[in-house]
């Protein structure tokens, strides 16, 4: 019993370390655009 507790122990230790590196990456590592892109304008002619 105290084995399966032991094993139990390391895997919730790994899934809380996983996610929390998870959501780490997201808020803080993730490159933010600072300005909003315009769409390219397409010159010429068009058929509609």
């Amino acid at each position: 019993m105290e084995l399966f507790l032991a094993f139990l122990q390391e895997v919730l230790k790994g899934i809380v370390r996983g996610t929390t590196a998870y959501v780490f990456q997201k808020k803080f590592l993730e490159d933010k655009k600072t300005t909003l892109r315009r769409r390219k304008l397409k010159g010429g002619f068009r058929k509609k």
